[in-house]
């Protein structure tokens, strides 16, 4: 078991190092400056980008640091999940940083599914354009009338209905719903209520504008909206799509979903790390260049042991991710929910406590913007809950226990 980079993944690495430091930290202060004074409002039609993001994005396409994370040759860089970990962690060292490489939430996810077990004529129609970043996309899976950490409970309606499909239902939290290019949503409903718990879902492609589709409003975190993607609530009201339009089969919903959320938390998990070194390095330089009482703050008030602690805590989620990513590289997805369930609640809280403490040290502009600090805050305690409660995966970790020594 050896998770050293391989040859390929080091020098895609020292790319994407080297192209981080010449276009995304120059532009990471004008980044959150333009979206605080542009888009930080609920009138979500107005929301632009900042017009320098399609130019990095072309560069880093030319650059050939493009779907790092599609572990297929022709359509990405054909990097493993294990090989692409370490870039993972290195976007994540800048605030929605992988959005200048095509790797972003939902976009990745719902790429993987179309990639995965999506039609030929599904890929062509929305894979390709999403590789191309033509296009954005959505994922619909939480409802704000059930509770949505037992999947099981969400009550949209995906009925066939002769040569289409009906969905009926109330989504919120939709990722990528306010961006001006979202053209897709992928909804995961209830189709037959009387089949076996985890076989009563599917999953259907709806574009979003399909009539019958109404975005209600944007969702903020903390006071702030997350432009120019956003979080969204949106209604389906008798929304009629092809048959075509269905992925996979009819019950396939939760089988689909658990094959979607195994890389993809590699990726969040990773991201996480590298923003909890970040906000490490920010502290450990704020203590060494302030003084308080005739101290550095580093050696105030048990700083020092702080920063150790952190260390210690950030190595070894990032060990238990690597793993993780090698599990499922070396024995799939299904094999590897322990490690995944442990993951999602180990790296965001190893984030948010990183973070807690880079912003005390640095006092009251740990809490302002003039840092990346409460971006990475904000990240780390939604993750807790985007990615399912930390209740339901430890409540995962134990059942697995369960049953390895007590069936």
């Amino acid at each position: 078991m050896d998770f050293t980079p391989s040859e390929r993944s080091q020098a895609y690495l020292e790319r994407l190092k080297t192209f981080m430091q010449a276009h995304v930290y120059p532009f990471e202060e004008s980044y959150r400056e333009y979206h605080r004074e542009h888009n930080n409002h609920g009138r979500w039609r107005e929301w632009s980008e900042h017009p320098e993001v399609a130019k990095i994005k072309q560069k880093a396409k030319e650059a050939g640091l493009w779907n790092l994370f599609l572990p297929d040759a022709k359509l990405g860089e054909g990097l493993s999940v294990l090989e692409y970990a370490p870039m993972a962690e290195e976007m994540g060292r800048v605030y929605n940083s992988s959005e200048f490489f095509n790797c972003n939430a939902p976009d990745t996810g719902n790429m993987e599914v179309l990639y995965h077990f999506g039609s030929d004529q599904q890929k062509e129609q929305w894979l390709q354009p999403l590789l191309d970043a033509k296009i954005k996309s959505v994922f619909s899976m939480t409802e704000p009338q059930v509770a949505s950490s037992d999947a099981t409970n969400i009550e949209t309606s995906i009925t066939p209905d002769g040569d289409s499909i009906v969905v009926n239902g109330k989504k919120w939290w939709s990722t990528g719903l306010g961006h001006a290019e979202a053209r897709l949503a992928i909804v995961l409903g209830k189709t037959d209520p009387k089949a076996a718990r985890h076989q009563q879902h599917s999953m259907v492609l709806v574009p979003l504008d399909t009539p019958g589709v109404t975005i209600k409003r944007m969702q903020n975190t903390f006071g702030v909206y997350d432009a120019p993607s956003g979080h969204g609530e949106v209604h389906f009201d008798q929304v009629r799509v092809p048959k075509a339009n269905l992925i996979q089969d009819f019950g396939a919903g939760f089988a689909i979903a658990q094959g979607r959320l195994g890389p993809g938390r590699i990726h969040h998990c990773m991201r996480c790390i590298g923003a909890a070194e970040r906000a490490l390095e920010l502290a450990l330089h704020r203590s060494g260049t302030r003084e308080a009482f005739q101290k550095p703050l580093a050696r105030l008030g048990g700083n020092a042991e702080r920063f150790a602690k952190a260390r210690i805590a950030i190595d070894q989620a990032r060990l238990l991710t690597l793993y993780t990513a090698w599990k499922i590289d070396q024995k799939g997805v299904k094999a590897s929910m322990t490690e995944i369930a442990a993951i999602k609640v180990v790296a965001p809280t190893v984030l948010q406590e990183v973070t807690d403490m880079a912003m005390q040290i640095h006092g009251g502009a740990g809490i302002s913007d003039d840092f990346p600090l409460t971006g990475f805050f904000m990240q780390a305690r939604a993750l807790r809950l985007a990615d399912g409660p930390d209740e339901v995966h430890l409540g995962t970790v134990a059942k697995l226990e369960f049953k390895k020594h007590l069936s």
